[in-house]
């Protein structure tokens, strides 16, 4: 058995995070920080993304073509980084999901067998 790693950070299934950071843009267009605030209070605080894990992921996004980044201010009056889904991360994020639904649902008929 190995030993749990005791890191508030959730272990995402590989390109799990990129869903749920395409799934919040598909709401509208944000920066890093906004991203990662939805996402962990959406879940219900069950969810936490570092940065270490929350700007790979958004790289592999923008080199990806999946989003686009812009420099713009936040409510704060704070320059940041905002990112917005396009349209070949949309057609993305409806075909992870139908992927993902597929995994949980193998994973609910084992964990009930």
């Amino acid at each position: 058995m190995g030993m749990r790693k005791s890191s508030p950070e959730a272990d995402f299934l590989p390109g799990t995070l990129e869903m749920l950071v395409l799934k919040t843009l598909s709401r509208g267009a944000n920066h890093g920080w906004g991203i990662a605030t939805h996402i962990q209070q959406v879940s219900n605080d069950a969810l936490k993304i570092g940065e270490g894990s929350l700007y790979p992921a958004l790289q592999r996004l923008l080199l990806n073509g999946f989003v686009e980044a812009e420099w713009g201010v936040t409510e704060n009056n704070r320059r940041a980084r905002y990112y917005r889904i396009t349209a070949a991360g949309k057609k993305q994020l409806s075909e992870e999901k139908k992927s993902f639904d597929y995994l949980l649902a193998g994973i609910a008929r084992v964990m009930e067998a």
